[in-house]
Parts: structure tokens; sequence; C-alpha cells
């Protein structure tokens, strides 16, 4: 574990375990790199080198009143890697980490990267638009901004025991554990951070950077994702990447690093080692 200096001052916590052929694990909103521990744990185990950091305002790092936003994220991810001077690094990134990951490759290129993950991932553009009509009204990021002012710990729990782990759908049966844990992880982060990020992982527009992705991607999508639905998302993205591959989870939700932790892994396995 560490901490690496951005260009602003903001102190970027990391964690790097295991040796071997670099990885690098973007979360999701409002979450930290904790919520990677069941494959990050399984891939060092398998002899990867992997490293997980928290996105500044989130976290362990830096509640920094300025730079929530999309570009000084991927400029903090890239600060990262140049630090520990990785190469041959595969970047994977989940939910809004799956933009951080996009906007990386679409400011710095790929020099230092050698494959890209998706997982449930933001690109390439939630929000609904003229250009964009599928996607996501505006009135649904308002909700979740109005609950973040409103009472976010209540937000958070309602998001972990509703839409984000699928609770809300017949039959379902998420462990309290899982849903504490996003909680706790979610209140770690800044009130500031977490609000404004509301507006970079739904408003960003990820479709040129998608455009630049010059590496082997695999994009991952649950298609029953309440969060980042997969035509939004996974489908979308896989049609703008150059010849990515898509795998599809039948039924999955958004958290399929939680929920389906063993078949993530055991997937990203396969496309490291292909």
């Amino acid at each position: 574990m560490g901490y690496v200096t951005t260009a602003d001052g903001a102190q970027i916590f990391y964690k790097d375990w295991g040796s071997g052929r670099p990885v690098v694990l973007s979360h999701g909103w409002p979450l930290n790199s904790d919520s990677w521990e069941a494959q990050a744990l399984m891939l060092a185990e398998h002899g990867f080198r992997v490293i997980a950091h928290d996105r500044r305002g989130h976290g362990r790092s830096t509640q920094t009143w300025h730079g929530n936003d999309m570009d000084t994220y991927a400029d903090d991810l890239a600060t990262l890697i140049e630090h520990l001077d990785l190469h041959d690094a595969t970047l994977v990134g989940f939910s809004t980490g799956g933009g951080e990951v996009a906007r990386y490759i679409g400011r710095h290129g790929t020099a230092r990267v050698a494959q890209a993950v998706l997982v449930a991932a933001v690109p390439p553009l939630m929000l609904r638009t003229p250009d964009n009509p599928g996607g996501v009204p505006i009135e649904v990021f308002d909700g979740i901004r109005a609950g973040s002012l409103a009472d976010r710990s209540q937000l958070y729990k309602d998001l972990a025991d509703g839409p984000f782990f699928g609770h809300n759908r017949p039959g379902a049966n998420v462990a309290q554990g899982i849903r504490d844990a996003f909680w706790l992880q979610s209140m770690q982060a800044g009130h500031r951070n977490a609000y404004e990020c509301i507006a970079a992982f739904s408003a960003t527009d990820f479709r040129d950077d998608l455009a630049t992705f010059d590496v082997p991607t695999l994009v991952i999508h649950g298609d029953d994702d309440q969060v980042v639905p997969f035509e939004v998302g996974g489908n979308a993205s896989a049609a703008l990447i150059k010849d990515a591959e898509l795998i599809v989870y039948p039924g999955a939700p958004h958290g399929i690093t939680d929920t389906h932790k063993t078949q993530l892994a055991t997937d990203l396995l396969t496309f490291l080692n292909a």
C-alpha cells in the first residue's frame, strides 16, 4: 500500500499486490479499491501484479474540492501508472471506473497498455441527449443528486438494498454483508466528491475515447443491469470499440464484482492469459 501525489497535490491511495504483469483496477461510484478485493486476490494469486487505487475524493485518497471530473480522474490514473513505471498493463474499469479507463486511453494513449476491460461500465454515454436518444433521462440523475443532498447515507442503503445488486428482483438474496460493505465504502467518500461525480459518470461523453482504443478489449455486462442498462453501456461500447469481445451475464445486475465475483475473476484470467 502507498500514496502517489498528483500535480495539484492530491494524495491518491493505492494497493499493490503480487508480482508479474500489471493489472490496474478502477472502481465504481461511490466506492473505493476495497470493492475489487475478490478479483484482486484471485488475480494476484495467479501470477499478476494487481494495483487498485482509491479515486480522488473516495476511500483513503484526498477529498479535494475541485477535480471531480473524468479528465482529472484519468490524469490521476496516469500519474499512478507513471509513478509505478507500469508497462504492458491491463486496465480494468468497473462502472465509473470504466469511464476513467476510457478517458485515460483517450487522453494518454496506450503506450503503457496491453489490454482493456470494461465491466458494467458507464461508457459510451449514459445521459439521454438528442444524439443519444436511448440514454437514461436526466431526471434519474437529478433524483440521485437530490437523494445525496437530502440523506446520502439513506441513498446508499437504498441503492445497495435495491438496484445496485438486484436485491429488488423477485427471489433475489444478496448477502447483508455485501450490502453493508457498499454502504460503508460509500460513506468514506467525500460529500462534494461523490455529489459531483454523479455528473462525471452520467454526462461525460466517451464516444471519441472509445474510438481511440487500439488494444484488445473485453466488455462484460449483465443484461439486467438497472444502474447502467446493458443497451446503454456494454452493448453500445462493444459496438464502438474495434474488435471488442463482449461477454453478457444473463440476468446479472450492476454489482457483478460481488454477485458474480468468481465468474468475473475467471473471465478476467482467461482474457489476461489469451
